[in-house]
């Protein structure tokens, strides 16, 4: 199961918000939505989250196999 937990706490840690997302990145809120419900996303919008804040993909998802 992949969830993006991290990603929360690296938009903190960077200093980007969600608003900031939406505003400046042009983010939809489905997009978002889809990211707090751990929703299948786009590599695309994966490699925008990595360029926009300088991470690896690591600090965006994480990936736990299911039981």
């Amino acid at each position: 199961m992949i969830t993006y937990d991290p990603l929360w706490d690296t938009m903190k840690r960077k200093g980007i918000t969600t608003y900031a997302l939406i505003k400046n990145y042009s983010f939809s809120r489905g997009t978002l939505d889809s990211l707090k419900h751990n929703r299948n996303i786009s590599t695309a919008t994966l490699n925008d989250l990595c360029t926009i804040l300088s991470c690896k993909v690591e600090e965006v998802l994480v990936f736990t196999p299911d039981s």
